[in-house]
């Protein structure tokens, strides 16, 4: 039964057979939560597979299939259509870390984004600031959508299904014209009284990190005592109740305040979709892959267009409007790698 199960994962996710089977299946166990009832005298390896919590995985991949084993049939659908690349941040081209400031991806990483944008159109949608999302990434040849997507540098076609008062002209550090795209221009003011007051009122919450991500406020709580959330939180409401034009939304350790506007990275890619040129295309196929609640957004979008791939980096069950899934970046990584060599092949 448990030898079944375990070749049962292995083929949902796409891993291999011999020692680099043995080898993964080791390090999912130990990762695993521990079964608490005692090993069988007759079989006395410590480190034998929960079935309960691997049940409850495989139940999940059922509906959400890994992204690896499932790639051939996938790109089988692609074939004669223009892919489109949107990727988030952290946790999905980064680990997550405890210094939101040391989430730096690998030159690998950077590598393969860099050959799937000379391929593909491609675009980085995060919640932090554009500026921030390229001083990680650090390449030209690829679309930024920052503060989850209320600043974007996209295209140099403005979308006329957008108001014009938010879109001007730029140029990129190789003076390639691009379009930016800010419809929450109007709340910057306010802003950036929010960000004073915040730092104010929060520095007496040891831990307690305020991010300025231009277009929105971050406040990590990743360091802060449990016993000292309950008053942070309290604080950070109160300072949002004097701003009717902003609301709070959470994250991964955090606690985001954003401009009341139906606007979110599921809108950002629509909009970048449109100034592509797909507005109403049958001839493309967009992926996005990420990891946060804020990427459920993007992953409804695509549901709605009835078109692409949205999927969802998680090595734990979740709800989720995702298609597949990835189980960290390592496996994004692993992804990109082969959705580039697809193209290059196709190219042929």
């Amino acid at each position: 039964m448990r030898e079944n199960l375990t070749r049962w994962l292995y083929q949902a996710m796409g891993f291999q057979s011999g020692l680099a089977k043995t080898q993964r299946i080791e390090s999912i166990s130990k990762a695993a939560k521990p079964n608490k009832t005692e090993p069988n005298a007759e079989d006395p390896k410590p480190d034998h597979i929960p079935i309960s919590a691997d049940v409850k995985y495989i139940s999940w991949l059922k509906e959400h299939p890994s992204a690896l084993s499932s790639f051939q049939e996938m790109m089988t659908s692609a074939e004669g259509k223009c892919v489109v690349v949107f990727l988030d941040y952290d946790g999905t081209l980064s680990p997550i870390v405890n210094d939101p400031d040391g989430a730096f991806m690998s030159d690998l990483m950077r590598s393969a984004v860099g050959d799937v944008a000379k391929l593909y159109p491609t675009a980085i949608i995060s919640g932090r600031s554009r500026q921030k999302v390229y001083g990680f990434v650090k390449l030209d040849d690829i679309f930024y959508a920052g503060s989850h997507g209320m600043d974007i540098m996209g295209p140099a076609i403005q979308a006329s299904s957008y108001d014009g008062k938010y879109q001007s002209k730029a140029l990129d550090k190789k003076g390639n014209e691009l379009t930016v795209f800010q419809p929450a221009q109007d709340f910057l003011p306010s802003i950036e009284k929010m960000l004073n007051e915040l730092e104010e009122t929060t520095s007496e919450i040891n831990g307690a990190l305020v991010e300025d991500n231009r277009f929105c406020i971050s406040v990590h709580y990743r360091h802060v005592l449990q016993e000292d959330l309950g008053l942070l939180e309290k604080k950070i409401q109160t300072l949002v109740a004097k701003y009717p034009g902003f609301h709070l939304t959470r994250g991964k350790k955090v606690l985001e305040i954003r401009p009341s506007i139906k606007w979110n990275k599921g809108d950002a890619l629509l909009y970048l979709l449109e100034t592509l040129g797909f507005a109403n295309s049958s001839n493309v196929l967009p992926i996005y892959i990420g990891d946060d609640r804020t990427d459920e957004d993007a992953f409804k979008a695509l549901k709605s267009r009835g078109q692409g791939y949205p999927i969802i980096v998680s090595s734990n069950p979740r709800d989720t409007l995702a298609s597949y899934s990835l189980r960290d970046p390592t496996e994004v990584l692993s992804f990109l790698i082969r959705l580039a060599r697809w193209g290059e092949l196709s190219a042929v």
